[in-house]
């Protein structure tokens, strides 16, 4: 189950009906970005790094509009998405936790800057795998999920 906070008029994609801006991960080893939504645009550069969360801001037939943790981004064909969660862990050397609690025995450290998959959430703590290792992180140290998003 996924709550968002109350909205008066959540925005909606146009072709698939799924709230703006959503968070998605990059499925292809590479994926060009590009100036506009066709082939025909001009491509400003090539995400390389497979699992990178990004956030889709807008859509445009088989296009969406991502951006990074960077705000960096542009078109991309849909079929290099994939619904799959995955956040960026950043704060160098993040402990993983046995449970969502400050106290909680430690797990794990996570380097800044590596990909980990999103499992639950509540309103502070998620619940991330990376490399085997799982455990609980604040929300606030992550960078592909919204802060008010819960998950089951």
């Amino acid at each position: 189950m996924c709550m968002l906070a109350p909205v008066a008029a959540q925005d909606v994609g146009p072709v698939t009906n799924l709230p703006l801006p959503r968070f998605v991960s990059l499925k292809a080893a590479e994926g060009n970005v590009r100036r506009g939504p066709s082939l025909t645009h001009r491509i400003d550069w090539v995400f390389q790094r497979r699992d990178m969360p990004l956030r889709i801001t807008a859509e445009h037939g088989h296009w969406r509009r991502v951006e990074d943790r960077d705000g960096l981004g542009g078109w991309i064909h849909y079929s290099l998405l994939s619904g799959t969660r995955t956040v960026i862990i950043e704060q160098d050397m993040m402990t993983l936790r046995s449970r969502p609690e400050p106290q909680a025995p430690v797990t794990a450290a996570l380097e800044a800057g590596v990909i980990a998959r999103l499992g639950k959430c509540d309103l502070e703590w998620c619940r991330v795998s990376s490399a085997g290792y799982k455990g609980w992180v604040p929300k606030a140290r992550l960078w592909g999920v919204a802060m008010d998003e819960v998950r089951d």
